[in-house]
């Protein structure tokens, strides 16, 4: 679980503006701290099939996030990408 303090360092670092929350580079940052949260949860835990249901649940909403800010802003998503270290 991310904790309050992790959260809002990771909206102080990927927001846009001073009252920036909901933007997608910060949903796609929040989404990628709770995924690799439980990621970390299924090495340990490997028959938790309800969490794995969440956990796929999470990866398709950051998806859909990450096709709308290509589909906007193709640089937005190549930056993004590169800043939360995903598509090798």
């Amino acid at each position: 679980m991310i904790t309050v303090e992790q959260r809002q360092e990771i909206i102080k670092d990927y927001q846009t503006g001073d009252n920036d929350t909901g933007s997608p580079e910060v949903q796609v940052a929040l989404l990628t701290a709770r995924i690799n949260n439980l990621t970390e949860h299924f090495k340990s835990h490997k028959k938790d099939k309800h969490s794995r249901r969440g956990l796929i649940k999470l990866i398709n909403q950051r998806r859909k996030l990450l096709a709308y800010t290509k589909r906007k802003d193709n640089e937005r998503y190549q930056n993004l990408i590169k800043r939360l270290g995903l598509r090798r």
